[in-house]
């Protein structure tokens, strides 16, 4: 079997996996043009494969205890095709794409059958959920590693791992090249051109929405030479953020479908947990990180047993690994449950304002970061290792 006429199934149940899984396909295509490729993923995807998913995305991401639990008969119906399409086709390769609780069952199912599995984008059971890397092991044959403090992790848990790069590195270079100058941004969006942006970026779900932009908006007006812009969500929409009883909200600028070119553009950010946080490290941008789902200090001691890292933002784990000590040598702050409110936000905003040794400190930081990152293409390496992995297996 060549190159030319393998059959590899990918899985990616979220947006973020459907733009890893475009670049993925795009890859194998041009390493194994004439492979045969289905997948469970989005429209980026179905762009690069020239054809449409077995199954969207946007009929898989459920998310949430209770969400998951009002859907089940459609998820154990997305499992049931998606299985029967694993035996149909009988893949050289099954690819999976984070979303570990679904995905995870296809691996079963895959070994079943004979048929290797990968593990691109793997879930974070370092953080939490440490319990899946048992199926992890008796599932996956290797794991493609995007963050590289997983490696040790992985392999000393007995897995196969290696690490490919990250791809936010190429996607956050790529992007910034096309962002349009300060001034282009201020005059499309009515901003004012005397004052430099202050990013609020609070999330993408309505829940991290309601709890951190009101606090967000208390402490950036502390600066009244800042300008803060909100960040909105593509998938909410502007009503929202003007029902949530903050007054003081009607004066600020909202911009939709920007977040990234407002991060690049800002002077400082606020950021609420997540992917956000390595993206506006990667574009050199100082942020103080918060997220607030509750305030209750039980609930964040609570939190800080649960999860096995010493850190939950990407910025300070990659810089420091799952071996740093809290605090120590942090990248950026995070301000999380009831460290997360007004006057925290202001007095780390402050430190890292222009000519401030916290900016320095933080940028240092960011080339530590960046440097284990690596420019490597993440895509193109986990291509290559799939392909090499699947010939391995036919020889």
């Amino acid at each position: 079997m060549t190159s030319d006429n393998l059959k590899i199934f990918i899985s990616a149940g979220e947006a973020s996996g459907d733009l890893h899984g475009a670049d993925l396909v795009a890859a194998l295509r041009r390493d194994a043009p004439g492979s045969e490729i289905r997948f469970l993923g989005g429209d980026m995807m179905t762009r690069e494969a020239g054809h449409e998913p077995l199954i969207h995305y946007r009929d898989m991401a459920y998310m949430g205890f209770a969400e998951v639990l009002r859907h089940l008969p459609a998820i154990a119906a997305n499992l049931k095709k998606a299985t029967e399409a694993i035996s149909e086709m009988r893949p050289d390769a099954l690819v999976l794409i984070d979303y570990p609780s679904f995905n995870l069952k296809l691996a079963r199912h895959a070994k079943t059958l004979g048929i290797p599995v990968f593990f691109y984008i793997s879930p974070k059971v370092w953080a939490w959920k440490e319990w899946r890397v048992k199926d992890m092991r008796r599932y996956c044959d290797k794991i493609l590693s995007i963050l590289p403090f997983e490696v040790d992790y992985f392999r000393g848990k007995g897995l196969d791992v290696e690490y490919v790069g990250n791809p936010s590195v190429a996607e956050v270079a790529r992007k910034k090249a096309d962002m349009p100058t300060c001034a282009e941004f201020n005059l499309r969006h009515g901003l004012d051109p005397n004052l430099p942006l202050l990013a609020l970026v609070p999330g993408s779900r309505r829940g991290e929405i309601r709890g951190n932009l009101p606090i967000m908006v208390e402490a950036a007006l502390r600066f009244p030479g800042l300008q803060p812009v909100v960040a909105a969500a593509p998938s909410v929409p502007l009503e929202f953020y003007r029902s949530l009883g903050v007054p003081k909200l009607a004066h600020i600028p909202i911009v939709t479908d920007a977040t990234f070119e407002l991060m690049g553009l800002a002077e400082e950010a606020f950021v609420t947990s997540g992917t956000a946080t390595l993206e506006c490290a990667l574009l050199g941008t100082p942020q103080v990180v918060c997220y607030r789902s509750s305030g209750s200090k039980i609930f964040y001691n609570i939190m800080s047993h649960v999860l096995k890292c010493p850190h939950v933002t990407l910025p300070n784990l990659i810089a420091n690994g799952l071996d740093g000590e809290r605090f120590a040598n942090e990248v950026v702050p995070e301000l999380l449950m009831h460290h997360c409110n007004p006057d925290e936000l202001a007095a780390n905003l402050e430190k890292i304002l222009p000519g401030r040794p916290g900016r320095r400190e933080m940028l240092e930081g960011y080339d530590r970061m960046r440097s284990r990152l690596t420019e490597s293409d993440a895509p193109g390496n986990a291509a290559r290792a799939i392909l090499q992995g699947v010939h391995k297996n036919n020889q």
